[in-house]
């Protein structure tokens, strides 16, 4: 019988997999970490995409759920050099002709600028944010018993129905109702579809425990924590390292592959059973991103000055056009007017970009492995809401549904799920069972956002395959 080399390698280093690396490592067991590109990190990367001096984060730039999840906030970031940094506001939603719509890290703030939806928002979201982090984990730690039942049930009651539903039976003014919608429309799903409003309610949720934050100097920074970590530990890491098949694995009594469910097919082949590779194969990716990326030569000119102060800005105006834009790409559409999701993050963190001038990005929904270029669309309904931004480009860098899967072999097709979040895979995400972490083949298990709970930088994938292996393993 051949000698183990390591304890555990983790195939893939994007948050889920550098999570499982780091849980591994501090209970004392020698890990190795394979990445196939030569910059670690997944979605969690930055570059300077469009001109010297300007950083931008590849594809993630806030961490709400991560500084919310238990995986994250068990791992010491901060010694290891992240320094957070918190937007006046989380999250504003600018509206045609009206004020925007502004999530405030206070509940009440928040409602007193809803007019008469302030007790109803407050009705909806108080008892949620009270519940605090308890609320979160049993979000994120779905086939596990919740430590509040009865809290979740409350969430559940609301959570279950659409976006829309909840949207149009809660609020009267179109600021609540849009907070909402942008929320929600984070799942990349159709508003009118089951569990929607409860993708928003968890990112609102969040939003109020931890506001929306970002690292000082780019999410490349919460990687080189993450790696930092995992070497105190005696962890190694190599990149530039691209595993297409098991046996190019080293030894190793357990092996967590931080890759989509198609993708773990590719790799581990005909030693799954015949019924779990079709399992794997059967499952289903949702719509991609259309990404662009600008260099600026000052701030976005929001028309509502108010909307400068928000780290991240949903795009998109009212719910009734975000459900519109959202539920064309779930039709396999490309949308006129999409619903956009847009990042200033260099407004707060000056290291981004040269003095006075700003990194900025935004993407939309596209179906799945899309060729159409949005940038156009993209462009106009920022121009709608900040009149002149066109003509504060520099340079832009646009990545299409093809760019963002070979930045990410993951994100299939430009899905940065790893896979669609609708009700049927939130359940069976990529098989149904009690431990889906764990696969059929002894020793070996998935560890990306094809497993539960789901995409977003959260690590939660990786936490729960790491305590997986732990168990069955060690």
């Amino acid at each position: 019988m051949a000698t183990t080399e390591y304890d555990a390698v983790v195939v893939g280093s994007g948050p889920n997999g550098l999570v499982a690396a780091a849980t591994l490592a501090r209970e004392g067991l020698s890990v190795l970490v394979l990445e196939a590109e030569d910059t670690l990190g997944g979605g969690a990367r930055s570059a300077e995409l469009t001109l010297p001096g300007f950083v931008h984060d590849t594809c993630s730039t806030v961490w709400s759920l991560g500084l919310a999840s238990k995986a994250m906030r068990e791992l010491p970031l901060e010694e290891h050099g992240v320094e957070w940094v918190q937007p006046d506001l989380p999250l504003a939603n600018p509206l045609d002709d009206a004020p925007a719509a502004l999530l405030h890290r206070s509940v009440d703030m928040t409602a007193e600028g809803l007019g008469v939806d302030a007790n109803a928002y407050r009705r909806l979201m108080g008892p949620l944010v009270g519940a605090g982090f308890s609320l979160v984990d049993g979000l994120l730690s779905p086939f596990q018993l919740p430590r509040h039942p009865v809290k979740l049930a409350r969430y559940g009651l609301s959570g279950i129905r659409s976006a829309r539903g909840l949207g149009r039976s809660r609020f009267e003014t179109e600021a609540a109702a849009a907070l909402l919608a942008g929320l929600a429309a984070h799942s990349i799903l159709s508003l009118r579809a089951p569990i929607t409003a409860g993708y928003g309610l968890m990112l609102g949720v969040a939003a109020h425990l931890v506001g929306y934050p970002f690292a000082k100097g780019g999410s490349q920074q919460v990687t080189e924590a993450l790696l930092s970590i995992i070497r105190s530990q005696g962890g190694e890491v190599r990149a530039g390292t691209r595993v297409t098949d098991l046996d190019e694995v080293p030894t190793a009594r357990a092996v967590l592959l931080d890759v989509s469910a198609r993708n773990a097919d590719q790799i581990v082949g005909d030693r799954f059973p015949s019924r779990y590779r079709k399992a794997l194969n059967r499952f289903r990716y949702g719509a991609g991103v259309h990404k662009v990326d600008w260099a600026l030569d000052g701030p976005v000119p929001w028309a509502d000055p108010e909307v400068a102060r928000a780290g991240t800005v949903h795009v998109g105006g009212t719910l009734e056009e975000t459900v519109a834009a959202e539920g064309e790409v779930a039709a396999g559409r490309h949308p006129e007017r999409p619903w956009v999701l847009a990042c200033q993050a260099s407004g707060f963190d000056p290291t981004r970009a040269p003095e006075g001038q700003h990194a900025f990005w935004a993407y939309c929904h596209v179906p799945n492995g899309s060729t159409v270029d949005m940038t156009d669309r993209i462009e106009a309904q920022v121009e709608r809401f900040a009149p002149g931004f066109r003509d504060r480009i520099l340079a832009r860098h646009v990545m299409g549904t093809s760019e963002v899967e070979a930045r990410n072999a993951n994100f299939i097709g430009g899905d940065i799920n790893a896979g669609a979040a609708d009700l049927a895979q939130f359940i069976r995400r990529p098989t149904l069972g009690v431990d889906p972490w764990r696969t059929p083949l002894k020793g070996v298990y998935l560890c990306s956002s094809s497993t539960p709970p789901g995409g977003g930088v959260h690590g939660m994938c990786g936490w729960h395959a790491a305590r997986s292996a732990l168990k069955h393993e060690f």
